[in-house]
């Protein structure tokens, strides 16, 4: 069994990202999202939002741009590439995030624990908008078998 070093509270260096229309209509494109708010500005505006909103998993386009991407993460955690594995992912939202506005962000390990021949790190990344508020908050799981 690998020897144990827990790696909470290790944090990524802060990031940050431009909302851009064109990122959003090929995000939702890739997902086959028809929903009108996230193709046209007008019917986005009509809805309430000051722009074209980001779909609720876009964050992972946010930290694959300009956080950690797969192989950064595995080198930062020290992982085995071969066996690791995405075991969940949830987002929180506390603003609505559209287009334009520029957010920035910072990964945490907030939990790591080892069970038998298996590690899982508990990963957390708090997106700020421009004016510092919380703006959503990404959790996910890794798991990496020795």
């Amino acid at each position: 069994m690998k020897a144990f070093v827990d790696k909470a509270g290790l944090k990524t260096q802060e990031f940050s990202f431009t909302i851009e229309r064109g990122k959003i209509k090929e995000f939702v494109q890739a997902i086959g999202d028809r929903n009108p708010i996230y193709h046209e500005l007008t019917a986005a505006l009509e809805q309430g939002y000051e722009d074209i909103p980001i779909p609720p998993t876009f964050a992972t386009v946010i930290e694959m741009w300009a956080g950690l991407d797969f192989e950064k993460l595995i080198e930062l955690l020290q992982l085995n590439p071969l066996n690791v594995l995405h075991g969940e992912q949830e987002y929180e939202y506390m603003k609505t995030i559209c287009a334009g506005e520029v957010i920035s962000g910072q990964m945490e390990v907030v939990k790591h624990v080892q069970k038998g021949n298996m590690d899982f790190f508990k990963l957390e990344t708090v997106f700020r908008n421009s004016t510092g508020l919380i703006a959503m908050i990404s959790r996910s799981t890794v798991i990496e078998r020795h």
